[in-house]
């Protein structure tokens, strides 16, 4: 027989795992059980905000809970992305992250989080081109002709981006080492300003996503040289790509995921995986990405986890190719 005290810790043992299997379950069944605080890593008004509005707005239609959109800009990124990793992991703070996060591991040398530590990937939300932009007084109107006048003076001519290690950063750095150009990087905090200075013509020219650049080309405000894909996208098929303008083998592609601290429970990544599938799947939904050239995409959180590995690794190779760094 065993002894008394033996017995009544295996007891409070068993009862201490069965309350915290319960609460665990709980949680998981409750999500969302407040307000969902979506960190958007960037200004109010680029495509990742109009990205992370869209889902969600449908989201909080599917759960009944409020999906609050909250922008914290800054470090390329890196200051919402920390935000975020010191968060509970309880799936009400989520970050939704871009291509950047991938990049900035390789592009930083001092970040204050581990990416492939201290998050549990979700999904994949969107993927598409960029598209090169130029203001409509810069005398190119194609890649080729855009190489030859970067060439005749090196260094005159600049690019925007929406921070340092963002695609729209990088692209235009593999775009230099692939051209053997020396167009010069001018940084802001977000795509919106960055945007709105290349058509006031401080800036020449800007790989931007279709999302946010396509409605400034239609009206006649910047003019789109060419697509950063492989091929021509079907929201703009009038417009070549990179690769058949003069420049072979070049492809930039920038997407959009959702993230979650590291430690949440699988069953509530579960949950909201589900719940983004369903999301992603409206035709409203994909409409509204498609007509502005983005794809809307959803994965397993298994898949996304190794879609963001195979990122770090291909941007780690473009980073050390062009030399870039950030402190």
């Amino acid at each position: 027989m065993r002894p008394l005290h033996a017995t009544r810790r295996a007891a409070l043992i068993a009862l201490a795992l069965g309350m915290a299997a319960f609460a665990g379950n709980a949680v998981a069944q409750a999500w969302p059980a407040k307000p969902v605080k979506l960190i958007v890593p960037y200004p109010p008004g680029g495509p990742t905000d109009i990205v992370a509005r869209v889902i969600g707005q449908r989201l909080q239609a599917q759960t009944g809970q409020p999906f609050v959109v909250e922008n914290r800009p800054g470090a390329g990124g890196n200051t919402g992305a920390e935000a975020v990793a010191r968060s509970a992991p309880d799936g009400h703070t989520l970050l939704v992250a871009t291509t950047a996060h991938a990049i900035n591991p390789s592009l930083f040398k001092n970040l204050s989080y581990n990416f492939s530590r201290d998050f549990a990937p979700i999904s994949q939300l969107t993927s598409g081109p960029l598209v090169v932009v130029v203001h409509p007084a810069l005398p190119a109107r194609s890649i080729g002709e855009l190489i030859t006048l970067a060439k005749s003076d090196p260094g005159k001519l600049n690019f925007a981006s929406s921070g340092n290690g963002q695609s729209t950063h990088l692209s235009a750095e593999l775009f230099n080492t692939m051209a053997g150009t020396q167009i010069k990087h001018i940084p802001y905090k977000g795509s919106a300003p960055a945007l709105a200075d290349t058509i006031g013509g401080q800036t020449q020219l800007m790989f931007d996503t279709m999302l946010s650049a396509m409605p400034h080309v239609r009206a006649g405000k910047l003019r789109a040289l060419a697509v950063t894909s492989a091929k021509r996208s079907p929201a703009a098929p009038e417009i070549p790509t990179v690769a058949e303008s003069g420049l072979p083998g070049f492809e930039a592609i920038a997407w959009n995921g959702l993230l979650a601290p590291a430690g949440t429970p699988r069953d509530v990544l579960s949950k909201i995986s589900s719940e983004l599938r369903s999301a992603i799947e409206q035709p409203d939904v994909r409409e509204r990405f498609e007509a502005q050239g983005f794809a809307a995409a959803w994965n397993t959180p298994e898949a996304f986890s190794t879609f963001v590995g195979a990122e770090i690794d291909k941007w780690a190779r473009v980073v050390k190719a062009s030399g870039a760094t950030v402190e």
